[in-house]
């Protein structure tokens, strides 16, 4: 399963979001792509003031805030889904 996580450098929550994934990717088939949305206006715009967004492979995005519970349970829900 891919997920992206859509980010920014300076950006607090990003980095607490980003520091959530690597222990729960560990326990599934997951793959984690962080992507700059600062160096794309059309990101910009439909992430900036939402960061910092995870998107599934399906389309479907979890906004912050979430935690490591609902990040592991929507993880769960799309591997078995």
């Amino acid at each position: 399963m891919q997920l992206s996580l859509f980010t920014t450098a300076g950006c607090h929550l990003c980095e607490q979001a980003a520091e959530l994934l690597p222990p729960i990717a560990e326990g599934f088939p997951v793959n984690v792509t962080a992507i700059e949305i600062g160096d794309d206006d059309a990101l910009v715009a439909r992430y900036g003031i939402r960061i910092p967004v995870i998107q599934f492979e399906d389309g479907e995005e979890l906004d912050w805030p979430f935690d490591e519970h609902t990040l592991r349970q929507y993880i769960i829900s799309k591997i078995n889904h």
